[in-house]
Formats: C-alpha cells, sequence, structure tokens
C-alpha cells in the first residue's frame, strides 16, 4: 500500500455538487447561479411560454375557430374488422368489450360500426353508434343490431 492507491471507502463520496455550503466547497458564493437578476434570487419561478418580457407566441398567434365541448368523439370501425374478427375468433356475437379486447379500441372509445367493406356472416353487434350502410348490410346478412 502507497499514496498511489488510496482509494475513499465505498459510499463515503457522492457525486452531486453541494451548492451553497460555503467557499472551501467550491461551489460557494453565488452558488452556480451566476451573479445579479432574478434567475440568482430564491424563489424564481417564470410562467409557462414566458419570453423575457417579449409578447409570447401563443399571445402573437391569431385565434379563430369554435370549438364545441359538447362534441362527441367516435372510434370508428369498419365491417371488414369485424368480419376479420368473427373469423379469427369465430364469435357470432360482437360487443364494445370484444373489440377492446381485440386491440380496435380502448376501454374509453364509443364505438361507431361503419359501412366499410363487406359482411358474410350474421353477426349480433352491440356499439354506441352505426351508419346506415353498416346496419343495412348487418341486416341483409340476418344479422342484429343493438344501440348502447
Amino acid at each position: 500500500m502507497n499514496l498511489s492507491n488510496l482509494k475513499p471507502a465505498v459510499g463515503s463520496t457522492k457525486a452531486e455538487k453541494r451548492i451553497g455550503r460555503g467557499q472551501g466547497s467550491g461551489h460557494g458564493g453565488t452558488s452556480t447561479r451566476g451573479s445579479k437578476g432574478a434567475k440568482s434570487r430564491s424563489g424564481y419561478s417564470s410562467k409557462l411560454g414566458f419570453e423575457g418580457g417579449q409578447m409570447p407566441l401563443q399571445r402573437r398567434l391569431p385565434k379563430y375557430g369554435f370549438t364545441n365541448l359538447k362534441r362527441v368523439e367516435y372510434k370508428g370501425i369498419n365491417l371488414s374488422a369485424l368480419e376479420s374478427l368473427a373469423t379469427q375468433k369465430g364469435v357470432k356475437s360482437i360487443d364494445v368489450e370484444t373489440l377492446v379486447a381485440a386491440g380496435f379500441a380502448s376501454k374509453n372509445d364509443r364505438v361507431k360500426i361503419l359501412g366499410g367493406g363487406s359482411l358474410s356472416v350474421a353477426l349480433e353487434v352491440t356499439a354506441h353508434a352505426f351508419s346506415q350502410s353498416a346496419v343495412a348490410a348487418i341486416e341483409a346478412q340476418q344479422g342484429k343490431v343493438v344501440k348502447l
């Protein structure tokens, strides 16, 4: 053992800076904050989007249009997806839980069945909404439509 291979004990040193612990720490004085200005003071926090007094971007851009707060969003699922699900799983009844389990929708989605594709199996379909073409295609195969 000699001075060239001495090491501190395991756990006795930390990698983080200890700021504001006097001049001997190497991080005393201004405590790595620089000198003067609001950012060097305690309690400083800036608003989201603050640009130093310049007019912020979200206030410079024009606002237009209308957002309907009562709008209901639907997850659209075509008949072709129902057809593939019925043939793969061998089911005769498809509801929202079946579609969520198959990955076509998430559990909070409202589901609307759309008329895209064709249907060759009689299915009992339960969903929140249906297009007219989807209802016609399902009933043409002696299937049943149930609205939630």
